[in-house]
């Protein structure tokens, strides 16, 4: 049976002929066969020339995602090769080899594979789909996975903000193999952190932070610090043993998260780290009004904008975080901020910082302007996969 054939309308298709993978449904003009969820579809120009092969998902705002650039089928081996590429990225670059070490091994649209996500825990697989119609494809990719990285468990989950865009009917999470019982043990930066596979944020902990998280300690000698969003205590155990900061509070809303935080920290026998279940902007306003200040802080907050129509609330949101942030901070104090939302540019994130220095009269210094670590590299022909900024700054 012919593939069907999805055309673009008139000067709308050299995004997708400089291979970014998302094609939302205000772009196309015309659909010739028949299609359901999961269907493979060849992508043509106005004037019938051969774009690229994806997959689509009829109804959806984001119709199709693009694969393949050739005009040839989306069948097993063109997928195993695209797994290939992208293990072969982490085996020469970001030391596999190393036991009980924690990796991406499939970063989405950033490796090619738009809707796919894979974390390597020491052992084990996590794979996360956000594409229905890659999770309809699911079984070559999944047995692949296990040929091509034999683990003695493979964990299948959804982030269920996006399968609700997606249109995913979620399933219950499964493993494929043996299931670990309970939660598991990495190493991060030679530091002992539990993840729980199934219940943890996203793959089960934030690996893009990891290079971050050393970074910043080398700015917390002999300082008090505060970690704001702290989660599992990433920030928070880096700066109190590589940072040698003389004191460090972490701070998350989820209690969850506070109680496992604790534990790394006991696991790593640290005792000048504390942590407190609490809301971050309420806590922000209570310790304003004591004489506690704080020689180092961390704002890594989640995600403040999914899509378009959010950026300008998420902007408002981070410049308030970093204005309440800033009244803690000693003269000469450094500001770590995060924002790990794709819709938001480095340059509207770093103008965040301008604004916080006008409303406080502070002087802010950017001393480094940080992102991803090699296991989550930025497709330059999808920009939107730059989405982790980390800037370190100096306040005055």
């Amino acid at each position: 049976m012919a593939t069907p054939v999805i055309g673009i309308l008139p000067r709308r298709a050299r995004p997708f002929f400089a291979r970014h993978p998302w094609v939302f449904a205000g772009s196309v003009a015309r659909l010739d066969g028949e299609v359901k969820a999961g269907d493979e579809v060849r992508v043509v120009s106005a004037e019938g020339k051969f774009i690229a092969r994806g997959l689509i998902n009829p109804g959806m705002n984001l119709l199709i995602r693009l694969y393949r650039w050739v005009d040839e089928p989306l069948d097993r081996e063109f997928w195993k090769a695209s797994l290939k590429s992208a293990l072969e990225l982490r085996r020469q670059f970001c030391h596999l080899d190393q036991p009980g070490t924690a990796q991406r091994l499939v970063s989405s649209e950033a490796d090619g594979i738009s809707g796919l996500t894979v974390d390597r825990y020491g052992d084990w697989l996590v794979v996360l789909f956000t594409s229905h119609a890659l999770w309809l494809n699911r079984k070559i990719l999944l047995d692949l996975l296990m040929e091509l990285f034999p683990v003695r468990g493979m964990l299948v989950r959804f982030d269920a903000s996006q399968a609700g865009r997606e249109g995913i009917a979620t399933p219950p999470e499964e493993f494929c193999g043996l299931a670990p019982a309970g939660p598991i043990e990495i190493l991060e930066n030679g530091l002992r952190f539990e993840v729980d596979l199934q219940a943890g944020q996203k793959t089960g902990y934030f690996l893009d932070q990891r290079s971050n998280r050393l970074s910043a300690a080398r700015y917390a000698a002999n300082r008090s610090a505060l970690d704001l969003f702290c989660y599992t205590g990433g920030f928070s155990l880096n700066l109190a043993t590589h940072g040698k900061a003389s004191q460090v509070l972490g701070v998350d809303s989820s209690a969850a998260a506070i109680e496992r935080a604790t534990r790394n920290a006991q696991m790593n026998q640290l005792q000048n780290v504390e942590f407190q279940a609490a809301d971050v902007f309420r806590t922000l306003e209570s310790l304003r009004g004591t004489d506690r200040r704080f020689g180092i802080i961390i704002c890594d907050p989640p995600k403040f904008a999914r899509n378009q129509r959010d950026i300008d609330s998420a902007l408002n949101g981070y410049v308030r975080l970093n204005r309440a942030a800033i009244d803690l901070l000693e003269p000469g104090g450094i500001l770590v901020t995060c924002s790990c939302s794709g819709t938001i540019d480095r340059a509207s994130f770093q103008a965040v910082l301008g604004e916080v220095a006008t409303l406080s009269e502070r002087s802010i210094q950017i001393l480094e302007s940080l992102g991803h670590p090699p296991d989550h590299p930025v497709a330059v022909s999808c920009p939107e996969t730059e989405y982790l900024k980390c800037l370190i700054a100096r306040v005055g």
